[in-house]
């Protein structure tokens, strides 16, 4: 049997193959590699994203305040992250961290830069008074399990998701590491919504938009292969229904198609800039 030991360095120094199939995206500084400007849009609000779990809770937060009745037109502008969109120089101004969503609110005499996936929820949220309750301890628990997801995916993508799907190879230590804590997760989220429709009670909100895209996709099979089955999600008896609840939704559905790169052509609408785009600009209608 090959000796699999690794010895750390003293100084651990980069290499541009270090990071398997994510090298190219990968590097140990931060900002720009090159100059691009973004792109700007007519509408208040300019979101510069792409279709990952963190991606997916902002088109979906849009949609949901624009089904709801709030005046929130957004641009949704296509990040290609494979292709370090996120190093430009205009997008390293709007996140300094490199990481998308990224928003540009336009709608001030001064625009304002938001990233970080639960700043931009909690902005919008706050804008609009919508999906977040103004004050109390019905507000608090919401932020509870804002930053419940804020901590705990992490863990779920960059851990059980990397070594289960992606690592270059499979290893036993770090797949079980991080499956216990999978799973312990949703067992949390299992128990939390034995009691509640929802994950911060009995009403919709910014908890269940941040959390969805992570676990309530993982629960429908949709990510990291066939870690649905690996995982037993069909155990978490609770987090399934709230996780069909929440995906049945006509702004979820929306949601999910922006910025989406991947799928059946007809779910990929690559970037939004009007309502009626998602009758006549998916992929499976413009083609390419």
């Amino acid at each position: 049997m090959a000796d699999t030991t690794y010895t750390p360095p003293d100084v651990w120094t980069w290499e541009p193959g270090n990071g398997g199939k994510f090298a190219s995206i990968n590097r140990p500084t931060a900002g720009a590699t090159h100059d691009k400007e973004l792109p700007v849009g007519k509408h208040p609000f300019q979101l510069y994203s792409l279709a990952t779990p963190n991606g997916v809770k902002v088109t979906v937060m849009f949609e949901e305040l624009l089904a709801a009745g709030h005046d929130a037109e957004y641009d949704a502008w296509l990040i290609d992250i494979g292709e370090g969109d996120q190093f430009g120089s205009g997008f390293v101004e709007v996140n300094p961290n490199s990481k998308i969503p990224a928003l540009l609110d336009r709608s001030r005499e001064t625009p304002v830069r938001v990233f970080e996936s639960g700043s931009i929820l909690l902005h919008l949220a706050e804008k609009y008074g919508a999906f977040l309750p103004a004050s109390g301890p019905q507000r608090t628990e919401v932020l509870n399990w804002l930053f419940w997801q804020m901590g705990s995916a992490p863990y779920l993508g960059g851990g059980f998701g990397h070594f289960y799907a992606y690592a270059p190879e499979k290893y036993e230590y770090p797949i079980n590491r991080f499956t216990m804590e999978a799973k312990r997760q949703l067992d949390v989220l299992d128990r939390q919504l034995a009691e509640r429709s929802h994950i911060a009670g009995e009403e919709y909100s910014i908890a269940d938009i941040a959390i969805w895209p992570w676990y309530g996709q993982l629960a429908l099979g949709r990510t990291y292969d066939d870690a649905a089955t690996f995982l037993d999600v069909e155990s978490y008896a609770h987090v399934m229904r709230w996780a069909k609840s929440i995906d049945a939704r006509p702004a979820v559905q929306r949601g999910r198609m922006v910025n989406r790169t991947s799928g059946e052509p007809e779910t990929q609408l690559r970037e939004r800039h009007a309502a009626s785009d998602f009758d006549t600009q998916t992929q499976d209608k413009i083609g390419g």
